[in-house]
């Protein structure tokens, strides 16, 4: 079952973590319509919660990132996981504003790790020309958590008959999923039992450029990480992109409660819908690249046209986001726009393997990742005070940003390559 396929049960356990992780986090939009009746909780209350969870998510991704290249991608991801559904069961016991944030932030530090540590798995078990196909599966894990967490969490709330059980069941979904991740990673490709020589000799060899015939081992320290332009490249376009994502993450419950009324089961019935765009976009964008890298593009010029594509995808759809006239036109052109981002998301995180090694491959991630929730920090802010009236001003807020993430990348990373100290420049 595992012959020569190892690698894509690894990528495909990651993915089933973060569905996890999506229908954990989700929990409390969908089910706020009840908690904030029950506990008179505010939409203010909401953003002061879901910025605690954001704040705490955002310094988690450094964290874990360091955590992950120090500890490894077994046990960061047993440590994160455990924590974060602990986290998330003990959402039942929250009794208002303070102890929801306490245990928000909690749950935030530990998905964080999801992040850097799928993307260090995925510069460990797979070769370059594979690497944005890997990612975009581990996406597609975000995509379809955002599909099934609705009609899930909708039908655990009907079958449970409180929030709080609800909170209990899907936290202990985490706990079920640390079976067969302890059996299956046991460690990295050049020491697994079950890999094939064949598939060990594949991932290792398909881990050097093509065009260079070198393998992205420069390993520098986080001071020398943060001092090259092209890690700012990799930081500012998350920063740019990511509040696109969370717009709809965070906020599509509320836009729905507030713009049409819906309740937790109206709410579920539409809710999933643009995560299907957002699950076939992780597929496109991983085989896009996988396709033109096979074709003789250079790693360089495949990054670069498909995180263009899909920057042009998310402001062609953003903008017209502002004309729709119905919740199911919203949500359908909220599902392109979703694809157009997991599109381009996927080979944004493959850059810090193409320019680093496995070693500094979690760090430049984590900071990339704290970056980009700091954005959304700055966003959640921003959202009750410019959708008073409408959602518009959300929607080009959005436009921009897909802007300047393309402009992140052309600008900053002039070349998609393994680098090398500078030291050695010019030798």
């Amino acid at each position: 079952m595992f012959r020569n396929k190892l690698r894509y049960w690894i990528v495909l356990l990651v993915a089933v973590a973060t569905v996890i992780n999506y229908i954990d986090r989700g929990a409390l939009g969908f089910l706020w319509p009840e908690i904030s009746k029950d506990l008179e909780l505010s939409e203010f209350d909401y953003a002061i919660i879901l910025n605690v969870f954001t704040l705490a998510y955002a310094f988690g991704q450094s964290i874990f990132g360091k955590i992950f290249d120090w500890i490894g991608t077994r046990l960061g991801f047993v440590l994160s996981i455990v924590v974060w559904s602990a986290a998330t069961m003990l959402h039942a016991a929250a009794q208002g504003l303070l102890s929801f944030a306490i245990f928000r932030a909690v749950l935030g530090v530990s998905e964080a790790g999801n992040w850097p540590g799928a993307t260090k798995a995925n510069a460990e078990w797979f070769p370059i020309n594979e690497r944005a196909l890997a990612q975009g599966i581990f996406n597609s894990g975000a995509a379809v958590g955002g599909i099934v967490s609705a009609p899930i969490i909708g039908l655990l709330f009907v079958f449970l008959g409180s929030w709080q059980a609800t909170f209990v069941a899907v936290g202990a979904l985490g706990f079920l999923w640390l079976i067969p991740w302890l059996i299956v990673y046991k460690s990295g490709p050049d020491a697994h039992p079950w890999i094939s020589a064949e598939e060990r000799e594949f991932i290792l060899t398909g881990q050097r450029n093509a065009e260079t015939n070198e393998v992205a081992e420069y390993a520098p320290t986080s001071k020398e990480i943060l001092s090259r332009k092209e890690s700012w490249g990799v930081i500012a376009a998350s920063f740019f992109i990511d509040p696109i994502w969370w717009l709809f993450v965070g906020w599509l419950p509320i836009y729905l409660l507030n713009t049409y009324g819906f309740g937790v089961e109206e709410i579920a019935v539409y809710a999933w819908i643009p995560y299907v765009g957002a699950m076939f976009g992780a597929w496109f964008g991983g085989l896009l690249a996988g396709n033109r890298l096979k074709a003789g593009w250079t790693v360089n010029r495949t990054r670069k046209s498909v995180i263009t594509l899909g920057g042009a995808i998310m402001l062609i759809s953003l903008l017209a986001t502002t004309q729709a006239s119905t919740p199911l036109v919203a949500v359908l052109i909220m599902g392109v726009i979703l694809f157009g981002f997991q599109t381009a998301i996927g080979n944004i995180q493959t850059l810090p393997s193409d320019f680093y090694s496995g070693q500094s491959v979690g760090s430049l991630a984590g900071f990339a990742g704290t970056a980009a929730k700091l954005a959304v920090v700055l966003l959640n802010f921003l959202i009750p005070i410019i959708t008073v009236n409408s959602y518009v001003p959300a929607f080009l807020v959005g436009a921009g940003l897909a802007i300047m993430t393309v402009l992140s990348i052309l600008i900053l990373c002039p070349d998609i390559k393994p680098l090398k100290p500078k030291s050695a420049i010019g030798q």
